[in-house]
């Protein structure tokens, strides 16, 4: 199977201004995400998808193979989009451009999902371990069915413990995705849903046009960064 693996790198951000360039311990953030990608050696391609020439040229200068794309996307998915137009590809994963403790293992889980052919779209999640981060609405929940396909996705607390059972589960999701390039150009191609725009999670789009999204269970636990209280955690974290 013939896989790439593409980084959106947005320039602007309301939280951390610039952040593709905001630098961990002296490296650039981008530059810890595409070198934890290509450490994997999952990738027949890895790239970097940016609107900004800045980026653009930054990744160019640390070896990075990167691409212009339209300043006027609506979501990474839209930017993943564009980049791939003209690339002939098996599996195409997002790999966000804000997590620089991007590992194999999590990659090779969602990877081999697609082993079943019945698999268009994955994602990644795991298990929280604290009832803090599952009360924060700044993790995404996901809740699945008997076939590992995710229900919903949610800031709320998903399930609901009405009974306050202490054996429930809470699946935390990481906004890494992977696609069969036919699934990407059917996102593009719809219009934002209802909930996507109330929980203001684009994945929502799928759920709510009736695709599954098939979910791989992984250890991984990242930072990712989106304030400079996360760039704290992180340099603490090296």
């Amino acid at each position: 199977m013939h896989k790439i693996a593409i980084i959106p790198a947005r320039y602007g951000s309301t939280r951390l201004p610039v952040k593709p360039l905001k630098l961990i311990s002296g490296i650039s953030l981008i530059q810890r995400v595409y070198e934890a990608t290509i450490k994997t050696d999952l990738f027949d391609k890895v790239i970097i998808a940016t609107d900004h020439e800045e980026i653009l040229q930054h990744a160019r200068n640390f070896g990075a193979e990167a691409v212009m794309t339209s300043p006027n996307h609506p979501t990474g998915t839209d930017r993943i989009e564009e980049c791939a137009q003209d690339i002939k590809t098996d599996l195409i994963v997002n790999v966000q451009g804000d997590e620089p403790f991007i590992s194999k293992e999590p990659l090779q889980k969602i990877i081999e999902v697609f082993q079943d052919p019945e698999v268009k779209v994955a994602s990644i999640m795991n298990k929280f371990e604290n009832i803090i981060d599952i009360q924060s609405p700044a993790n995404v929940k996901v809740i699945i069915d008997k076939n590992n396909n995710a229900i919903y996705f949610s800031r709320s607390i998903i399930p609901y413990n009405r009974d306050n059972d202490p054996n429930v589960t809470y699946y935390k999701h990481f906004g890494i995705y992977a696609y069969r390039p036919e699934m990407l150009q059917i996102f593009v191609s719809l219009p934002p849903g209802t909930l996507e725009q109330i929980e203001k999670l684009e994945q929502l789009r799928f759920i709510e046009n009736g695709y599954k999204i098939r979910m791989a269970l992984t250890n991984y636990n990242g930072i990712g960064i989106d304030t400079e209280e996360d760039v704290w955690k992180a340099e603490k974290y090296l």
